[in-house]
């Protein structure tokens, strides 16, 4: 694929724009979504455009309780094609095994972001064989997603498009206010604990690996 094509033709695209434009192509694309505090802004868009799309959930069993109940809500508001993947262990397994969740950046931690989202997240993958993959992340969330373009293609070869990358925090809470959707800020994720930290999946994916 000529990725230099691709992104000189999406980044002048809104992101509704792009999200039409890859799924035009795409045999059998699919949406991932955390259920973070923003993510009913990137599930509507494509939704809108193809309702039933997969929506894989990589459920790690750490979320809050808001944001199981969030996730419910948008789910049947939606009509999500839900798919859920979860750990091969339990979170109580692994708090018996590793005493809870592992102090970040050892290596006790590296192999607890392993099990709860790198593996089942491979697994989704292997089970849903994408040829797109349509992801939330943003250019203002870290260091390592200001370096990404629009579209780029992952090391198994299917293209991760990013419609929300050029847009702020504050352009998706415009689109979440003008369309009514919920926004649910007690939101947790163990992989990273710290909202700037890359937790290792898209990094891990990526063609060139810049973490």
């Amino acid at each position: 694929m000529n990725l230099d094509a691709i992104n000189r033709d999406l980044t002048a695209l809104s992101p509704q724009e792009i999200i039409a434009s890859a799924l035009a192509d795409a045999r059998a694309p699919v949406l991932t979504t955390n259920f973070g505090p923003h993510e009913a802004a990137i599930l509507h868009m494509v939704t809108q455009v193809k309702p039933e799309i997969p929506v894989v959930w990589i459920d790690s069993g750490y979320a809050t309780g808001a944001t199981y109940r969030f996730a419910r809500q948008l789910i049947d508001r939606l009509g999500l094609n839900i798919r859920i993947y979860h750990p091969e262990y339990s979170r109580a397994y692994r708090s018996a095994v590793m005493g809870g969740v592992p102090e970040v950046d050892t290596p006790e931690h590296d192999e607890f972001t392993r099990q709860v989202k790198l593996e089942p997240f491979a697994r989704a993958m292997a089970s849903e064989a994408p040829d797109v993959w349509l992801t939330a992340i943003r250019k203002d969330q870290t260091a390592f997603r200001q370096e990404l373009e629009v579209a780029s293609e992952t090391r198994d070869g299917y293209l991760r498009i990013a419609p929300l990358l050029n847009w702020t925090e504050l352009d998706v809470e415009e689109y979440l206010v003008e369309h009514d959707l919920p926004i649910e800020e007690d939101y947790y994720d163990p992989t990273k604990v710290m909202g700037h930290r890359e937790c290792g999946l898209h990094t891990s994916v990526s063609r060139q690996n810049k973490e």
